[in-house]
């Protein structure tokens, strides 16, 4: 299989009956700790949803380094930032649709203004929350986010990826906000496998070495995007799968390199096509290489209610979206 094999995937990554699956938030809760461990300034903060969002784990080893904000998601924003300007590094979780959703205006002023090094964990984040509905479901996350000036936003595509996203978060500088899914996604990577904060990494390469399109993709979709690669290939369409995990800032330098050799582009995200991560990479294409693209995320609306993956395919998030998104910007690109 046409795996990079230099960054030491699963070996069982494409057969879904064996593949573990995990869910992303787990690794948060993992890496926290790690953190922790490392560093005796890390202090977590969380607005009453500890379990749900797997801090409770650093609450029970470290309680005197914990705070219970309550269901109060401004004031865990500005505590947070306070604790940062003192020399702590604060970690803060809730669903994303509450922290940077509720308390958007706190992240911006109290945080990013002051460039304090706060880590923001928005747990539950897509459509892929299931039954809890449009409420629940942040699909506009990752484009608040992004356009407050001095943020850092990362999508972890597994648990693994979450960890060391978490990991590394610690003893990055300024604010951060890592996007993190609530139902059990393929665990395709390994403890082995590379991650760096701004640089995106190169998952699958076409068999023939010749690409047909560059598939861009971040979070748990990634995998969809392996899959859909697979796919092209039985067909003959040579294609490239780029993990994106990084949206701001973004690694230009490989997103350009694999526009240009494969000419076309499909970027895949579980959020809002709009200001999402598709449209970053569209930002960074328009100035320099303008491609044919194809956008596949939610188009347009809200959620509902519904099992994970009934979700991702009424959506139009799933493999076989992915493959036909591929045919067109091929197609377009010959014309």
């Amino acid at each position: 299989m046409p795996f990079n094999h230099n960054i030491k995937l699963a070996e069982n990554a494409l057969d879904l009956k064996t593949i573990v699956q995990k869910p992303i938030r787990e690794g948060f809760g993992v890496g926290l700790i790690e953190a922790a461990d490392a560093d005796p300034n890390v202090v977590g903060l969380c607005a009453d949803l500890t379990e749900s969002t797997k801090m409770d784990a650093f609450a029970k080893k470290y309680p005197e380094r914990f705070v219970e904000i309550g269901v109060a998601e401004q004031n865990l924003a500005a505590v947070a930032s306070g604790m940062a300007a003192i020399g702590k590094v604060p970690f803060i979780s809730s669903y994303a649709m509450f922290s940077p959703g509720r308390n958007w205006e706190q992240i911006r002023t109290t945080i990013c203004y002051n460039n304090q090094h706060v880590i923001i964990a928005g747990s539950h984040a897509g459509v892929s929350v299931g039954p809890d509905g449009a409420t629940h479901q942040a699909i506009e996350d990752i484009a608040i986010t992004r356009v407050i000036a001095n943020m850092t936003v990362i999508a972890p595509c597994d648990v693994h990826e979450a960890r060391k996203a978490t990991v590394e978060a610690a003893s990055y500088k300024g604010p951060i906000y890592i996007r993190l899914a609530r139902e059990k996604t393929p665990v395709f990577t390994t403890p082995e496998t590379p991650f760096e904060v701004g640089k995106a990494y190169r998952v699958w390469n076409s068999a023939s070495g010749a690409a047909d399109v560059a598939i861009i993709a971040c979070g748990s979709l990634v995998h969809n995007a392996i899959l859909a690669a697979a796919e092209l290939e039985k067909e003959g369409i040579g294609a490239i799968v780029l993990n994106n995990h990084t949206i701001k800032p973004m690694d230009e330098e490989t997103i350009l390199m694999a526009a240009k050799e494969a000419g076309a582009v499909v970027t895949v995200e579980e959020h809002q096509v709009m200001g999402g991560m598709g449209s970053a990479v569209a930002e960074v294409l328009a100035r320099q290489y303008p491609a044919p693209m194809e956008f596949i995320g939610v188009q347009n609306r809200f959620g509902e209610s519904g099992e994970p993956s009934e979700l991702i395919e009424k959506f139009g998030m799933h493999p076989l979206a992915i493959v036909d998104a591929a045919h067109k910007v091929v197609q377009r690109k010959k014309e």
